[in-house]
Parts: structure tokens; C-alpha cells; sequence
């Protein structure tokens, strides 16, 4: 209200008719013009195949032309919020579906920069009055930034949909992987993750964390990532498993596997051997787990632990691949050395471990028993005098003579 008491009029919050009428004829002029410009400004843009281009055209046409309706419904000013992203979206919506797969959210916003200067330079001048030009120039730069926030709205939600697929793909290729999958389509969706399926690979087996899992999970990627690792992730229920790739080069840290080991949950976590490639990766998925299932028999077992360290468990629960490695690692070895080791190992563990008894039950001097522990120490790598050492011999001794006897199955045609 002025002094006088005449109540001054309020702005336009719209333009008139005959305005609108000479910006839908316009429509098509000004989306050219927005083409032209990123053309010009975007060196990119000129390269993108004709489909995508086409695809740009869609957009750009749909906005200029949505841009003009904006107007018609008084939405220069102020509007609802629905009204608003129904326009402003709806050029995403109808946009290709690989378009925002090709074209990164950097580009689409660069492409929405050069779109809205073009509209300030050509859509003023189409104002009947100097009230009209107000909202013309209010409204592009309003229109702008909705459209601004539609494409990044549409990015991330075919970011969440590629995620979730991407999810749904990780988990068939860790199945796949334990299951003992092979061929061309287990390789096709390891391909599709960015894992290069010719890279070696071990399996890690343990339990998901119990706090915040998707962002202890997320924490092991970027932990991998950094030490120059791949790594897909498969949560299946109380157990989590972790295909970890070995880098050519090796890895950026000396124990990748102890630091990664961080982000899994309470409990043990068993660590399978190296295997070839992705095919090859089942062997050491079926090691990790058939060591998960024995490691309650070594309550002192380190945290991570190696499949390989647990073969005394994993025999006694009856798993045919711990019987052959331990006859591999330990009775194989002995008897190619010419059978007198085997035996002073034999005499040496049965014995008690005792050092003398040992030298009198094979007729020998005592420095000859402590030579041929030595070279038994040499060819197996483990230490007759060690207890856990000597649990994994005496057990291997065991698995041979069972072996020898006939008393276990071919292993190869159990596993």
C-alpha cells in the first residue's frame, strides 16, 4: 500500500498468448541453435556416433519444447514442486536407454550449461515489455537448474539400477565359482564386472560383519582397489566369501590378505590357495570352506588362517582333498628320498618324540636321527619337533598308510 493508498500491481508472473504462440513456432529454431553450440564449444561432441547424437536431439527438443509449456502454465515464477519435475523430467524419461551409460554426468551437465546460455541469448528478445523480459530471464534460469537437478536425479538412478545389477551379477559369479561352474558364461559375467578372468584368484570364506555391512563391504573394495587388487563379494547368509585377484606385479602391500580380513565379521576367516584363473578358483573355494568347517577343531588358529594349515581338521572330517595333500606334502616326498626318513618320522613321532628312544628303536646313533629329522624338515617343510608340525606329519602318516591299505576312496573321483 502507498501513501496515496493505491496498492501497486503486482509482477507478471507469466507472459501473454501471442508470446508463447512466437516461442512453440520458435521451438525448433532455438533447440538447433543449443546443437550448434555444443558442437561448437564441446570438441566431444562431434565424435559421439549419429544414435547418440540423435539421442541428444530427443532431449534438447523435448526441453525446449517442455520449457515452453513451463511458461504456459505460469510456472516462471513459482509453481509446484510436482509440476515442476514432471516437465523438467520428463526429457530423461524419454531419452535412450544407453544414452546416460555413454555419456558421463560431467558431459550431460556441460551440455546443460551451453543449452541455457543459448536459451538466455535467444528466448528475451521474444518478451512483449520490459515485465515480460523480467520473466522470460527468471524463467530460463529457473528451468536451468530444474533440469540441472533432473539429469543428476536420472544418473543416479541408473547408477542405483547398474549397482543393483551389478550386485545381482557378483553374487552369480561367487555361486557360480563355488558351485563349481565353468565355461563361457561364467567367464561372460566375470567379464562384465571388469574381472579379468585370466588373472589368478584366491578364496577368502569367513562371516559378513555384523555392523553396518554395506559400508564394511564397500570399505573392503576401495581397501583391495588401493593394494592393486580385484575382488567380487558374495554374501550367503552366515558366511561371506571374497574372490581375491593376484596382481602379476604382486601386490602394493606385503599382507593384503590381513588388512582386507579388517572388514569381514567375528570369527574365523579361511584362506584358500592360488588358483590359475577364474575357472580354476572352485578348487580353492571348495579348500576355504571345507577349512571354515574344520577350523573349530584348532581354537588357536591365527586369524587369517590358510586351508592348507588346517588339513589335519579337514581329514578327520573326512575330506578327500586333505587326505591327498597331506600324502603329497609329506609321504610322497619321504619315500622318493628313499624310505629311511619315513620311517625315523615314524619311530620319532610314535615314540613320543623322544630323541634317544628313537636312535635305540632303529638301531642308529642319535646324530643320525637328528640328520634325517632335518632332511625330513627340509623336504616337507614342517619341523618334527614342533607340536602343530608334528600333528600335520603324524597325521599325513596316517593318510598314507590308510592310502596304502586301501582304506580311502580315490580322491580325484570324490572331490
Amino acid at each position: 500500500m502507498t501513501a496515496s493508498g493505491i496498492r501497486p500491481r503486482a509482477a507478471p508472473t507469466t507472459v501473454c498468448a501471442a508470446t508463447l504462440r512466437r516461442l512453440e513456432r520458435a521451438a525448433g529454431e532455438v533447440a538447433g541453435a543449443c546443437l550448434a553450440a555444443m558442437a561448437t564449444r564441446q570438441s566431444w561432441f562431434a565424435r559421439l556416433p549419429a544414435e547418440q547424437r540423435a539421442g541428444v536431439q530427443l532431449v534438447t527438443q523435448t526441453g525446449v519444447a517442455n520449457f515452453v509449456a513451463w511458461l504456459g502454465q505460469g510456472h516462471a515464477v513459482g509453481a509446484t514442486a510436482t509440476g515442476r519435475g514432471r516437465l523438467t523430467a520428463e526429457a530423461f524419461r524419454i531419452a535412450p536407454r544407453g544414452l546416460a551409460q555413454k555419456l558421463t554426468l560431467r558431459q550431460t551437465v556441460e551440455l546443460v550449461r551451453i543449452a541455457t546460455d543459448v536459451l538466455e541469448q535467444r528466448v528475451p528478445p521474444f518478451a512483449a515489455d520490459d515485465c515480460e523480459l523480467q520473466v522470460l530471464s527468471e524463467a530460463v534460469l529457473r528451468f536451468g537448474r530444474e533440469v540441472a537437478f533432473a539429469a543428476a536425479t536420472a544418473y543416479a538412478g541408473a547408477a542405483e539400477d547398474r549397482g543393483a545389477w551389478d550386485a545381482r551379477l557378483e553374487a552369480l559369479v561367487v555361486d557360480g565359482v563355488v558351485r563349481g561352474d565353468g565355461g563361457d558364461e561364467l567367464v561372460s559375467r566375470a567379464s562384465a564386472l571388469g574381472w579379468n578372468p585370466s588373472t589368478a584368484v584366491r578364496v577368502l570364506v569367513g562371516t559378513p560383519p555384523l555392523e553396518n555391512p554395506p559400508e564394511r563391504l564397500g570399505e573392503l573394495r576401495r581397501s583391495a582397489v588401493r593394494m592393486g587388487h580385484s575382488v567380487l563379494v558374495g554374501a550367503q547368509g552366515s558366511r561371506l566369501i571374497v574372490l581375491l585377484s593376484e596382481p602379476p606385479g604382486g601386490s602394493t602391500q606385503a599382507d593384503p590378505i590381513s588388512r582386507i580380513a579388517e572388514d569381514f565379521g567375528p570369527g574365523p576367516i579361511v584362506v584358500g590357495p592360488v588358483a590359475a584363473d577364474l575357472i580354476a578358483a572352485h578348487a580353492s573355494a571348495r579348500d576355504a570352506l571345507a577349512g571354515l568347517r574344520a577350523v573349530a577343531g584348532w581354537p588357536q588358529a591365527p586369524r587369517p588362517v590358510a586351508a592348507d594349515d588346517l588339513l589335519p581338521e579337514r581329514a578327520m572330517l573326512g575330506d578327500p582333498a586333505a587326505h591327498r595333500r597331506l600324502v603329497e606334502a609329506v609321504v610322497t616326498p619321504l619315500t622318493e628320498a628313499g624310505g629311511e626318513l619315513l620311517r625315523t618320522l615314524a619311530a620319532y613321532l610314535e615314540g613320543g618324540a623322544a630323541l634317544e628312544a628313537c636312535a635305540r628303536a632303529l638301531f642308529v646313533h642319535p646324530n643320525t636321527v637328528r640328520y634325517r629329522l632335518r632332511r625330513v624338515s627340509e623336504l616337507t617343510g614342517r619341523l618334527p619337533m614342533d607340536p602343530r608340525d608334528s600333528l600335520v606329519l603324524r597325521a599325513a602318516l596316517i593318510a598314507g598308510r590308510l592310502q596304502s591299505a586301501g582304506g580311502l576312496d580315490e580322491p580325484s573321483a570324490r572331490v
